[in-house]
């Protein structure tokens, strides 16, 4: 401790001999920092924005279906209300919802389009999607027994139709046979073109009754508690419903999964790039530092400072250097992030957005752990580099720096 008191004022009054060296390598520093958290920051908005699109749409963090449901997905493949063990466990996991979806064609008295039915339980659907939540106009369902249809704004302008007209449904029955119902349109809502082009959605008891289901449904979607586990929730609905098949959303929604991990790899190739960069950076100012001070060095070791304080003290300056560099970048990040507080609306680029499954506004944020983890492992990284600038300090000649000054 007291050779770094020693040595802390020294290497600090070292790196200010030449402010332009050590201003350009601080500025390369914070700037490589900035550059990671940016891409951390965006990579990480844009990930949460898919996997947010995708389950509070109407995957949910989970869903529960009849086996081979997946592969052909029509009222042949459906399923009991839940009960027993898995009703125990489902009303224990967190949010779950019930539904009933086929494949239907619904027709205007112009046009006809191909959709999905779902019919829900609008309590319980609040619960687990968003959807109930974008009504432009109209309103939403009032209860399973509704009798009307909300269908997408968008789809309403393909089928020349609106609110208050009346639509007719058709869909396959269980029994085989053409199901043909109208329907008033009691609402529209808003979300992404795909959404709104591809589903429509009709109370759950009526819906059952057209497709001739009685009770049965087709899929429970379900959101965990916020301190519960996605693997051991689905793990226990699995062991409560073993002839049920149960996914998580990594499997029912691999592009969203696909965007959370390509961020986490994406961020640490950016890392090892930046840090290259700034390894060059720093290896070839601390070297032409030591260099320019081969003098002093020689002369320190004459006075009797060992090579091990001379590594010492070169360390030091390029911990305090990379340091320094770090704190400014976090803070040049911060200064960025600080406009877009309240969201970064894409603009422009909402609909490439919308294609790739993300949505028109990112929210990014630093989240201190993984700024920590980045900035630790720079600041470590950079030190270990200067370790060779140290080295070459350490083998100063005190012959050769006293011949040189005489």
């Amino acid at each position: 401790m007291d050779l770094l008191r020693l040595l802390g004022p020294l290497a600090w009054r070292s790196l200010w001999r030449n402010p332009r060296r050590t201003l350009i390598t601080l500025a390369v520093v914070s700037v490589g920092i900035w550059s990671i958290l940016s891409f951390d920051v965006l990579m990480k908005a844009w990930a949460a924005s898919s996997q947010a699109e995708s389950l509070r749409l109407l995957t949910g963090e989970g869903q529960i279906h009849a086996p081979r449901y997946l592969d052909d997905p029509s009222v042949d493949h459906s399923m009991p209300a839940p009960g027993g063990a898995l009703l125990h466990v489902l009303d224990g996991l967190g949010a779950w919802s019930p539904r009933v979806r086929a494949p239907a064609i619904i027709q205007s008295e112009y046009r006809t389009r191909a959709v999905t039915l779902a019919g829900v339980d609008p309590a319980r659907e609040r619960e687990v999607s968003d959807l109930p939540a974008q009504i432009l106009a109209g309103r939403y369902l009032a209860g399973p027994a509704d009798g009307g249809i909300v269908i997408g704004a968008d789809l309403a302008a393909r089928l020349k139709t609106r609110l208050g007209k009346r639509v007719i449904v058709m869909a396959q029955a269980a029994d085989g046979h053409l199901a043909e119902i109208g329907l008033p349109i009691v609402g529209l809502f808003g979300n992404t073109t795909a959404v709104q082009d591809e589903f429509v959605f009709t109370g759950l008891s009526r819906a059952q009754s057209v497709l001739g289901l009685g009770g049965s449904i087709s899929e429970i979607s379900f959101d965990i508690a916020p301190r519960a586990t996605l693997a051991s929730s689905v793990g226990a609905l699995r062991r409560a419903a073993p002839s049920l098949d149960v996914q998580d959303w990594t499997t029912l929604s691999p592009l969203a999964f696909a965007m959370d991990t390509f961020s986490q790899t994406y961020t640490g190739v950016w890392l090892a790039v930046m840090f290259v960069l700034m390894a060059i950076g720093i290896v070839n100012t601390q070297l032409m530092a030591v260099f320019e001070r081969t003098r002093e060095f020689g002369m320190l070791q004459a006075l009797g400072m060992r090579p091990g304080a001379i590594v010492l003290q070169v360390m030091l300056e390029s911990a305090i250097l990379i340091g320094v560099g770090v704190a400014a970048g976090v803070v040049l990040m911060l200064a960025t992030l600080r406009p877009f507080a309240g969201g970064l609306d894409l603009g422009f680029l909402a609909a490439g957005s919308e294609l790739a499954g993300g949505g028109d506004v990112l929210y990014p944020k630093l989240e201190p752990a993984d700024a920590l983890a980045i900035c630790l492992t720079v600041w470590v990284l950079g030190v270990a580099t200067a370790l060779w600038p140290a080295r070459a300090a350490a083998r100063s000649s005190p012959v050769a720096a006293m011949g040189a000054t005489v």
